[in-house]
């Protein structure tokens, strides 16, 4: 059979309405976003904000005029989360359109989008149970089941809907050449997440409209997708509301990672180093300086609240940042804790398996998660809270906004030991020069001479270098900040070297305006030591060098 209907006829036929759900914590909601009726927050812009070292507080409001756990805010404070996410990372994801006709023929949902007299077409080849249904769906990214095993889906009679993201916004984004710019022309810098996330929400559009034809139970519908797809599948979980159970397999950083607690980590997916195709370009402001963002990805995750969630890990692959995950979990888990419904929420970090195959040892983690909200079976056990990180502390990252009194590490406390030394007083060659800026610190900083490069190896000439002496006092590990202004991609490194060791590079410094930026860490014996820079590309300019244990780093001038 085939349907074909009017966004419009939705407005009549709605399942569930908002009075029902006074009664009790909501599983999941009728309606894309219930905040749209609130007015979008003040969006500093990136000068205004302030330092907040920690992770952000879910509960306060976005102009700091007080904080509130209870219910029946929430709604306010995630469509304020939702508005600070999309105007600092992802863009801004467009409503429904009021022009969407939907039908469904010989297995496949067709979703056709129309726009300002442009059209975009969805296509979904959906996996059916036998029976009659109406049968709970999982809306798979880039597959019917993402990169879960389809057994679970197919021995429960759920179907399998394929999300084909491509038919919005390809995996490399050209800017402004994709699907859905035909329709915003004037959103062509949004980010991938915005565009996909879109995408998804006109997908269970077209569930909607052909209700009558296409047998699914609306109410119990899961998005799952693994790596860049868990992240898509968490942000599509995050800014719809009628979606039940989000499973989010692996994302990484960009997806469950805080980008603060990542900063602190090796050789992870930082906010500096994620892909810029997938966010918007402005985002990457914030690259040496995530601790200016409003928000954190703990209330990524927090937007699915009281919604349920469980996100699936993996350490053995370093670039996930899965401690960081981890702190990120423990976290957000406090937004369900504060509503009473904890067993909403999970995490299990597993190792020993390649990456995006789920192992048999999560497969009932994943089930129970399944049986609970989507077949509504309520004596399974969806407290999951499973890792292997036992010796990571995290309370320090978020107590402040539990107990009103945080133990995050303070710069200036009587065991951190931090000296400062003004680039322009340092042992520099000839190729070094000394410049005026009244906002560097005592006003001047230096930089290389025009038309000097060396990206393959440093510079063998002391005229290339420049030379701190400096003494620590205790055996410990110690972080090499600069103040620097590197204002593009090509004036973004130095040559980096302590002591009689070997140059390594610090590249990808890029910042706005002056900011502190980590050179490297290393673990330093008590007593006299010798940093020397060298230059990598000409353009970059270093202001202030800090020696500190602190690894969260200087911020302002650090006089």
């Amino acid at each position: 059979m085939m349907a074909l209907r009017s966004a419009t006829v939705l407005l009549g036929t709605m399942w569930l309405s908002f009075a029902a759900f006074a009664q009790e914590i909501p599983l999941v909601y009728p309606v894309e976003h219930t905040g749209a009726r609130y007015a979008k927050p003040a969006l500093p812009s990136y000068d205004d904000l302030p330092i907040v070292r920690p992770l952000t507080d879910p509960f306060t409001w976005s102009d700091g005029s007080g904080r509130s756990t209870q219910f029946g805010d929430w709604s306010r404070r995630r469509a304020e989360i939702k508005a600070e996410i999309e105007h600092y990372e992802i863009g801004e994801k467009p409503v429904r359109p009021e022009d969407i006709e939907a039908s469904y023929a010989d297995g496949t949902l067709t979703v056709n989008v129309t726009v300002n007299g442009e059209s975009l077409t969805l296509t979904s080849r959906i996996v059916l149970p036998e029976g009659d249904g109406p049968f709970p769906a999982v809306i798979g990214m880039g597959g019917g089941n993402g990169s879960l095993p389809p057994e679970i889906f197919a021995s429960r009679k759920i179907a399998r809907i394929p999300f084909n993201f491509g038919q919005v916004m390809a995996h490399t984004q050209r800017r402004g050449r994709e699907p859905i710019n035909r329709l915003y022309p004037e959103l062509k810098y949004i980010g991938a997440y915005s565009a996909w996330s879109w995408g998804v929400s006109r997908l269970i559009d077209g569930l909607e409209l052909v209700q009558d034809e296409l047998p699914i139970d609306r109410k119990h519908l899961a998005v799952t997708g693994c790596s860049f797809a868990g992240k898509m599948a968490l942000f599509a979980g995050a800014f719809d509301e009628r979606i039940a159970l989000t499973i989010a397999q692996e994302p990484g950083g960009g997806g469950a990672a805080a980008w603060r607690v990542s900063e602190t980590l090796g050789n992870v997916e930082t906010l500096g180093n994620t892909s810029s195709a997938w966010f918007i370009e402005d985002m990457f402001r914030f690259s040496n300086s995530v601790a200016k963002l409003p928000h954190d990805h703990h209330e990524l995750m927090a937007m699915v609240a009281p919604r349920a969630l469980i996100v699936l890990g993996n350490p053995d692959y370093e670039w996930l940042a899965e401690q960081s995950g981890y702190v990120s979990c423990r976290a957000a888990h406090e937004v369900w804790k504060a509503f009473g419904v904890p067993d909403r929420f999970g995490f299990s970090i597993v190792g020993r398996h390649p990456h995006c195959r789920l192992p048999d040892v999560q497969m009932p983690e994943v089930e129970a998660f399944v049986d609970k909200f989507l077949l509504d079976k309520q004596d399974v056990n969806t407290s999951v809270t499973t890792h292997p990180f036992e010796n990571v502390e995290y309370v320090h990252w978020y107590d402040g906004w539990l107990t009103g009194t945080s133990t995050f590490p303070d710069p200036n406390r009587d065991d951190i030991e931090t000296t400062y030394y003004e680039a322009e007083d340092a042992e520099r060659g000839t190729d070094w020069i000394v410049e005026n800026d009244p906002r560097a610190s005592n006003d001047g900083y230096v930089t290389i001479r025009a038309g000097l490069n060396s990206p393959n190896a440093a510079p063998m000439s002391a005229e290339g270098t420049l030379t701190v002496s400096f003494t620590v006092s205790r055996n410990a590990k110690y972080y090499l900040f600069a103040r620097a202004h590197c204002a593009s991609a090509d004036d973004d490194s130095f040559w980096i070297k302590i002591d009689d060791g070997n140059f390594v590079q610090a590249n990808g410094l890029r910042t706005t305006g002056w900011e502190w930026v980590e050179l490297l860490n290393a673990e330093l014996a008590a007593g006299e030591h010798t940093l020397t820079v060298a230059y990598r590309e000409d353009g970059e300019k270093l202001d202030k060098i800090g020696i500190t244990t602190y690894i969260y780093g200087p911020s302002g001038l650090s006089e």
